[in-house]
């Protein structure tokens, strides 16, 4: 008999959440304690790589390698090649080493890194990209069971942005129930975003979405179950609260190391005609010092900083890696980093005001918010009419963000792991997963 395992990613996942979620405990043994050890050890909290992100946590289970191997520093870097920052590149080729289920029948579902990979079944986001700058939403299906057709379309605008919930992780669910009993694979990766985005929201983590996922991670389970595939859960970090924006370019911008250019639609980066910037990255940012000379005096500037906690060497983080900057920045539990580098919102750029994550030189997390609802609705009426428009609608506020994470928190609040335990120990650190998973297929 062919041993099968479903993983299901269940972001923002954390023991403290655990109670409100049966379809999960079932699997977890008994409600998390003071211990965190849950019944027969069949969960615990584990450690993720800095930053603790998407994509860097990902990189970590796959490959079993860290940071400062496997390359993927952070959800976005700089490439010193062109002088261009980019976030949420989908490319296979970006992450150094091999991942465990390169040597398996894989579907790979929305997890990251799917284009090219040699999942044999996948299904990632994907929009297509008019000359004229029009976008249309669509999903990159490769399982062959025409996902779109029988689960309706994507629903886009609930996997990021001021309306994300629920809709997306509902879809990713059912569609890989879908391709569990009709494909069988050996190893099956579900990623379900739903805690991601209130979490971001609200500073209380409300029982309901919490629910919400549950029922997604049900549906999955009864797929799973019905051909006898073992089911793993995991979680890439928990959410914290915070109320302490930091605008760490501004800081270097005021110490007259960062560059810009302005110009009709506002104020632009100039990484490379910088001395120093940063990549913000939730709590832990890069930061790129182009003049080597200058590299204690930013580290100095930035420990006076209220908000951060502390300014490191790469290699102090296993982050030494050629994509990282010279320095590493961490804030304080209760804070993150803006991206925000310009010192007048009437100067700032015009992609600042809409859901850009590809052309924004950082991650924002105002995405998830909207100025109002009657400015969107008379964006949308011009879209109808044909005219030329811009959804400008995310608001400049850094201050309604209240939840985000990068740092390692106190366990309970930290990402979690769930799977059969036994003669397979699990993993107490994201590293030893490629390793776990390889010991359930019955692999050396």
């Amino acid at each position: 008999m062919m041993n099968r395992v479903c993983i299901i990613n269940v972001v923002g996942l954390t023991a403290r959440l655990l109670a409100d979620a049966p379809a999960i405990r079932s699997l977890a043994g008994n409600p998390p304690s003071d211990n965190l050890a849950g019944g027969g050890k069949q969960f615990m909290p584990w450690t993720s790589p800095l930053p603790a992100v998407t994509c860097t946590s990902q990189a970590t289970m796959l490959t079993g390698l860290a940071p400062r191997d496997h390359g993927v520093v952070g959800n976005g870097w700089y490439y010193r090649e062109t002088q261009e920052i980019r976030f949420w590149q989908q490319a296979r080729s970006l992450v150094e080493g091999s991942a465990f289920y390169d040597d398996f029948e894989t579907a790979k579902m929305f997890w990251w890194f799917n284009q090219s990979s040699t999942a044999r079944y996948s299904c990632t986001p994907k929009p297509h990209y008019g000359c004229d700058g029009s976008k249309v939403f669509d999903v990159l299906d490769h399982t062959g069971c025409d996902l779109t057709g029988r689960h309706g379309a994507f629903p886009f605008f609930t996997f990021w942005g001021p309306g994300a919930g629920l809709p997306c992780s509902r879809w990713i669910a059912e569609a890989t129930a879908t391709v569990l009993r009709e494909k069988q694979p050996q190893i099956t990766l579900a990623y379900l975003p739903h805690l991601d985005y209130d979490f971001q929201r609200f500073p209380d983590h409300d029982p309901a979405r919490v629910a919400e996922v549950d029922q997604c991670v049900q549906t999955i389970l009864t797929a799973a179950d019905e051909i006898g595939a073992q089911v793993v859960i995991v979680s890439e970090y928990g959410l914290v609260p915070v109320d302490r924006p930091v605008h760490i370019n501004r800081v270097l911008r005021q110490a007259g190391w960062l560059s810009v250019r302005n110009g009709p639609f506002g104020e632009v980066l100039m990484p490379g005609e910088s001395k120093a910037f940063a990549v913000a990255d939730h709590q832990l940012a890069h930061v790129y010092v182009n003049d080597p000379g200058l590299v204690a005096s930013v580290r100095k500037e930035l420990e006076s900083v209220p908000g951060i906690g502390g300014v490191f060497d790469p290699g102090d983080l296993e982050l030494d890696h050629p994509r990282s900057g010279e320095l590493i920045a961490l804030a304080q539990p209760d804070a993150w980093f803006t991206y925000y580098y310009w010192n007048d919102d009437a100067l700032a750029p015009d992609f600042a005001r809409t859901v850009d994550i590809h052309r924004k030189p950082g991650y924002d997390p105002c995405e998830l918010f909207m100025t109002s609802k009657v400015r969107v609705a008379a964006r949308l009426l011009q879209k109808k009419l044909g005219m030329r428009y811009k959804m400008d609608v995310i608001p400049l506020d850094p201050t309604l963000v209240r939840g985000s994470h990068g740092l390692h928190p106190d366990p309970i609040d930290g990402p979690i792991i769930i799977g059969p335990s036994g003669e397979h120990p699990l993993p107490s650190d994201m590293r030893g997963f490629a390793g776990y998973i390889r010991s359930l297929l019955g692999a050396r």
